[in-house]
């Protein structure tokens, strides 16, 4: 449904491109979990499809039409749900609605029913009512979810929708967005919680410095990562943490907890060997394809980014 084709943008001052060569098919009725650092490129993306923010190089197309051309056409069709809240506390939940609805051009009769619908999509009908300032965190999040879909979207695009919310609210809303889906819509889902993106996306592009690493099926980015290696030992490491440090770059070691994103089978055998001899007892080992957090991690590198 969505082709991304060699698309650049950068903003002024700045010596770094944001995206440098993006490329990237979405299918309709699919979910693309859209991953990265802070500062990989993933707003400015959002951004760009959402048509806040126009291509310098390279295009977007939906349907074979220029971006600019179909939402035109379908003025309703792509909707943000940003991270932050997108709407007025003083509102009732219902008044929000018809507003965002209203302000999309929608006519009224139509606004009605769209709010209806999007009401209890987000199951908000105990709610509709009351004032946005004294609801929860999970009914505000699921507020600016049905905000979304005021317009009746064929595309949502969600930046970090559960963020700061509670177990059963975050179940809530990614059933949702597999609902939105199942019907037919098409998600771009950015978030930073990989379980999140392993739960309900069937397709995953990792992008860093405004470049993708890798896109595709989410068992075959997984499949392309090398093994890794987890432990969880009797006790901390003792001496042997700074010789493995130094063979083993990327391991990390948390209390009793050590992890290796990149280890060669040949060197299992040799390391459990060398923890046995220093009276280290192994309490549980995995070993084997990585996750998708391992993959992340190996392909954008460890490095802190704010």
């Amino acid at each position: 449904m969505i082709r991304i084709d060699s698309l650049h943008y950068r903003y002024r001052a700045t010596s770094q491109p944001a995206l440098d060569g993006v490329s990237l098919d979405i299918g309709r009725g699919g979910i693309l979990g859209l991953l990265g650092p802070n500062g990989a490129g993933k707003t400015t993306l959002i951004s760009l499809l959402a048509g806040l923010l126009a291509p310098q190089e390279g295009g977007i197309a939906v349907d074979g039409e220029p971006l600019e051309a179909w939402r035109a056409a379908h003025p309703t069709a792509i909707a943000l749900v940003p991270q932050d809240y997108a709407f007025y506390p003083m509102l009732t939940v219902a008044e929000n609605l018809d507003f965002f609805a209203g302000a999309q051009g929608i006519p009224r009769r139509q606004r009605r029913d769209n709010c209806a619908a999007a009401i209890a999509f987000a199951c908000l009908e105990a709610v509709a009512g009351q004032r946005v300032g004294e609801l929860s965190g999970g009914l505000r999040r699921r507020l600016n979810l049905a905000i979304g879909l005021t317009g009746a979207p064929e595309v949502l695009l969600l930046d970090e929708p559960t963020v700061g919310i509670d177990p059963q609210s975050r179940h809530f809303l990614l059933n949702a967005v597999e609902r939105f889906a199942a019907a037919g819509g098409t998600v771009l889902y950015t978030s930073h919680y990989m379980e999140e993106v392993e739960a309900v996306c069937a397709d995953v592009a990792i992008i860093d410095h405004g470049k993708v690493l890798t896109a595709g099926p989410l068992v075959e980015v997984k499949r392309g990562g090398a093994p890794a290696l987890n432990l969880e030992i009797a006790r901390p490491l003792p001496d042997l943490a700074a010789d493995w440090q130094a063979r083993f770059p990327e391991m990390t070691a948390v209390g009793n907890t050590v992890d290796f994103p990149e280890f060669p089978a040949d060197a299992l055998a040799p390391l459990l060997a060398e923890l046995a001899a220093a009276g280290v007892a192994v309490e549980r080992m995995r070993y084997g394809a990585p996750n998708l957090e391992e993959v992340f991690m190996q392909l954008t590198h460890h490095a802190l980014r704010d």
